[in-house]
């Protein structure tokens, strides 16, 4: 039986692309679902009517009407979880809690950022900062505005959240009143092909909103015009490609690039056995390790300890992660899923002997049968922890990230040569450090964070507080220097400077006037 072709909706109507298309997988049991196509589209045809249609109709709107359109998708998208959670158990082979990690994620987001722009009313744009005098008499001042792009925001998105990943940028950007087009991974474009589906029935947007485009993405750079912005999340060898398209290099279309990086975990060398710091550490590693099978981008994949902590800290993360069951995440009793694909699958095997060839294995969970799943057919990986006493001596440790369920455990000698080991990551999206210090916590935070895009403490009075090492949240930067992309999304209304263009109004106080309630002040 032949699998349906899924639709995309470009310049305002649903179109089913040509040809046999590209198949999706249930990544356990290794049947087709679905396939999708974006071979026949108009592209250029889509991407005019976003942004002439779907971006005049936006900007028309204040932030404020914008935001309550946000909180009619979070309505429309509650309404339609379920469907949502059996597509993802289906098509990306996980275990509902980590589910809820890509689809309740991506509504909170949406929910947050509908309150953001609410408080911003009825203006239209926004005045950054406060006036600077430019003469003697200070009739004559500048005002820096942002005023919103007046272009169409293209994402290209990886297969490990379709959920969050579109509506973590999807919210900013419509709320500043840009038209999207999202081309989702193809591997797990089902969901967010759905979710885009039942808002678009929905009727919440204006015609040209919001697009999506299933399938190859030949082409879709090619329409990239000088007002337009680009954010790609990936690797990082498909984020070098992007940055060298004529439409970056040559027309100067705005780029976002998150890429994955080698995230680190940090222990005081002050931490003991038996400290509550040491627990919080072991608990945070197997979490971050099995969480959509260490599917993430800001996963841990560098655990360092002090080398008195070396052994204790392999066989107490080794004892947790021997409860970890994997399989079938249909199946009563399984904490873990799959992969995404079998190609992930193998890309995966080949990473992790990669590694070994710098590194001790400390836990192979691959002993363990697998539940309700056939080996030979499903794109499940056990966990696996490897470790090395002389982490200074490696190099394939620092710059190899295995997208799974791995870590290494790295014995340190002294905080000086932690830091500099951390630091050979060349940029990170996250590192979270385990003190009960407050002064090595802000010590360790200014010491690294030119290096990381996220700083995540975690300490014993906050331990049941904090939102975890991986968590990426709307009120906190995400993004990172270096291999990690050199980007910046959501940080509350930050996420707004992307799509609006900064300018300097240089005037009589008399025009600057004018504006009143049309302009707000900026307070992201």
């Amino acid at each position: 039986m032949t699998t349906p072709l899924l639709p995309n909706f470009l310049a305002g109507r649903w179109q089913t692309g040509t040809g046999a298309g590209l198949p999706l997988f249930d990544p356990v049991l290794g049947t087709e679902l679905v396939r999708v196509s974006s071979a026949g589209l108009d592209l250029a045809e889509g991407f005019a009517f976003a942004r002439e249609q779907g971006g005049a109709a936006l900007r028309a709107l204040s932030y404020g009407q914008r935001a309550a359109l946000l909180g009619q998708i979070v309505e429309v998208l509650q309404k339609n979880r379920d469907a949502y959670y059996e597509i993802a158990t289906a098509n990306c082979g996980t275990v509902t809690k980590d589910s809820a990690v890509d689809i309740d994620g991506g509504i909170f987001t949406l929910g947050y950022y509908a309150k953001q722009g609410a408080a911003l009313g009825d203006a239209q744009f926004l005045l950054d900062s406060a006036r600077i005098r430019m003469a003697k008499d200070p009739l004559f001042q500048t005002q820096h505005i942002l005023t919103p792009t007046r272009g169409v925001a293209l994402f290209i998105n990886a297969f490990n959240f379709p959920s969050w990943g579109l509506w973590e940028k999807a919210a900013p950007a419509l709320l500043s009143g840009v038209p999207v087009i999202v081309k989702p991974a193809t591997s797990t474009a089902w969901l967010t092909q759905r979710m885009v589906q039942d808002v678009v029935d929905a009727g919440i947007l204006p015609a040209g909103a919001l697009s999506i485009v299933c399938g190859s993405s030949a082409g879709l750079m090619d329409q990239l015009q000088p007002f337009d912005v680009v954010s790609f999340t990936g690797s990082a060898d498909t984020g070098r490609i992007i940055r060298s398209h004529p439409a970056v290099a040559q027309r100067s279309v705005r780029c976002n690039i998150e890429a994955d990086s080698v995230n680190s975990a940090l222990l005081d060398p002050a931490a003991t056995a038996d400290s509550e710091a040491f627990n919080l550490l072991v608990s945070e590693v197997v979490r971050e390790m099995t969480v959509k099978s260490g599917q993430k981008c800001t996963a841990i994949r560098r655990v360092f300890v002090p080398r008195a902590l070396y052994d204790a800290a392999a066989q107490a993360i080794a004892a947790k992660l021997a409860k970890t069951t994997v399989g079938n995440p249909r199946s009563e009793g399984v904490r873990m899923g799959a992969l995404v694909s079998r190609e992930q699958f193998d890309t995966v095997q080949a990473g992790i002997a990669h590694l070994k060839t710098e590194a001790e294995v400390l836990f192979d969970g691959s002993q363990a049968a697998l539940v309700d799943a056939d080996p030979a057919v499903a794109a499940c990986v056990a966990p696996t922890l490897l470790g090395s006493r002389q982490p200074a001596d490696a190099e394939v440790l620092h710059a190899v990230e295995v997208f799974g369920p791995v870590a290494t455990l790295m014995a340190y000698d002294g905080i000086e040569q932690a830091y500099e080991l951390i630091r050979r990551g060349e940029g990170s999206l996250v590192m979270s450090v385990f003190s009960a210090d407050p002064a090595f916590i802000a010590h360790t935070a200014a010491e690294l964070g030119s290096s990381h895009g996220r700083v995540h403490a975690i300490s014993p009075d906050i331990a049941t507080l904090h939102s975890g090492h991986g968590n990426v949240m709307p009120m906190s930067l995400h993004g990172g220097p270096g291999r990690a992309g050199g980007g910046e999304e959501l940080g509350g209304l930050r996420a707004l400077n992307f799509y609006h263009r900064r300018t300097a109004v240089q005037a009589s106080t008399a025009a600057l006037d004018q504006w009143g309630a049309t302009a707000v002040a900026y307070q992201p």
